[in-house]
């Protein structure tokens, strides 16, 4: 029989809580500031376009600088990697929280924040299986993917209401304090480790590093169909990019726009929170990896129904269902990790991070203009069933390449 590790036994971990906590801080802060660059935008602009094109810039740069970006966690100390990007990141969002910032001053500001996500996220996701042995580092992922989601939830509908009262400039600057903390966080939790690439190996150019991390993943069949995974989120996460367009169909006061937003950017990652804890705490890790395709393909199926131009109770409900779903990502990572070796994790983990971002930023660009011509509603409708259509697609080859996988994880083994 497989054994399941608890949350108490990860927590129990001081590094990890250390990883852990300086995550939510600026995961909250983040999603604070997308809202509130969101609001801003629509209000000057009143265009879905124009909303969309900047909430996409928090997604885009990883197409230019990120995959090259995220061998630096490879080469240098992941720790010290993830402590120079988040006082980079304080510093650049303070710039950003200013009054008077011109508009490409703030898109650029933005740009360089995001990118310096992609050696960060490298950094500490090639970090935590160094913190946590076997099923104990599903059990983190799993904690890390809920505290995702629920720094989204919270930053989403809480940070609509906020920016009432407060403002996007003040919500800028609090977005700010939290990566100064979360670096103080890091600093003091986590202990020095060497660089993990060494020699020859650790002098190569970042171009080489790179070219040797795709043929690695992208050369492998059982590692593209989890990148492949991974990149559905293009599709059912581009209701959040349109959310405020969305907000505007479903009340009449403008006053309630911001505030409306927020629960539709928040009823995702609500649902994913849920479906991340029950499929992690009542779902074997092997079947965890049998039940991905069709995980996959719920996340995408319930969008469709928007196309009936629903309610907002409804639309918070199919939105939710979504999210439920989106908890199949949980099971790819595992099986990522289980395959990727120590010393590449970095290289490996930064280009399928730095595609995700991109093919969010591309999905929600491209939902954008469509917005502007056929309306929010079908716009959503249409994504669902784009997407639906990929994972049903993704789900029979999955089932094809599934077994030495789902041994590996049962075993422990890594590549």
């Amino acid at each position: 029989m497989e054994r399941q590790a608890t949350y108490g036994e990860v927590l129990a971990v001081k590094e990890f809580r250390a990883l852990w906590g300086g995550q939510a801080l600026s995961l909250l802060g983040d999603q604070l500031s997308r809202v509130a660059l969101s609001v801003l935008v629509f209000e000057r602009t009143e265009s879905p376009l124009a909303t969309a094109s900047v909430y996409a810039l928090t997604y885009l740069p990883p197409i230019i600088g990120g995959p090259l970006l995220a061998g630096l966690a490879d080469r240098y100390a992941r720790r010290r990697i993830m402590v120079v990007c988040d006082l980079l990141r304080a510093v650049m969002v303070a710039a950003m929280a200013v009054p008077g910032t011109s508009f490409a001053t703030l898109c650029a500001l933005v740009f360089c924040v995001v990118l310096l996500s992609a050696p960060f996220s490298a950094a500490r996701a090639a970090l935590l299986p160094e913190l946590l042995e076997g099923d104990r580092y599903v059990a983190g992922s799993a904690l890390q993917n809920m505290t995702n989601q629920a720094a989204q939830m919270l930053g989403f509908a809480v940070g609509g209401a906020l920016i009432m009262g407060m403002g996007p400039y003040r919500a800028l600057a609090l977005d700010a304090a939290t990566f100064m903390a979360s670096a103080l966080i890091l600093m003091s939790g986590i202990r020095r480790r060497p660089a993990p690439l060494r020699g020859d190996a650790g002098r190569s150019s970042m171009w080489t590093m790179t070219r040797a991390g795709a043929r690695m993943v992208f050369g492998d069949p059982r590692l593209r169909i989890l990148v492949l995974f991974a990149w559905l989120c293009g599709f059912y996460v581009l209701p959040e990019g349109i959310a405020t367009p969305y907000a505007a169909t479903l009340t009449d006061d403008p006053h309630q726009i911001s505030f409306v937003a927020g629960l539709l950017m928040g009823a995702m990652p609500t649902g994913t929170v849920v479906g991340a804890f029950l499929f992690s705490r009542y779902v074997s890790p092997s079947k965890r990896l049998r039940v991905m395709g069709w995980m996959a393909m719920l996340t995408c199926a319930p969008l469709i129904a928007c196309a009936m131009r629903p309610p907002l109770a409804v639309v918070l409900v199919l939105w939710f269902i979504s999210g439920v779903g989106g908890a199949y990502q949980l099971a790819a990572n595992a099986a990522f990790v289980q395959c990727v070796p120590a010393e590449r994790r970095g290289q490996a983990f930064g280009l399928v991070q730095s595609g995700l971002l991109a093919v969010q930023g591309i999905g929600i660009l491209v939902g954008g203009a469509a917005a502007a011509e056929l309306g929010p509603e079908p716009v959503v409708a249409l994504a669902g069933a784009a997407g639906l259509f990929v994972a049903a697609t993704l789900a029979m080859l999955w089932t094809e390449s599934r077994k030495e996988i789902i041994m590996r994880v049962r075993t422990g083994a890594v590549a």
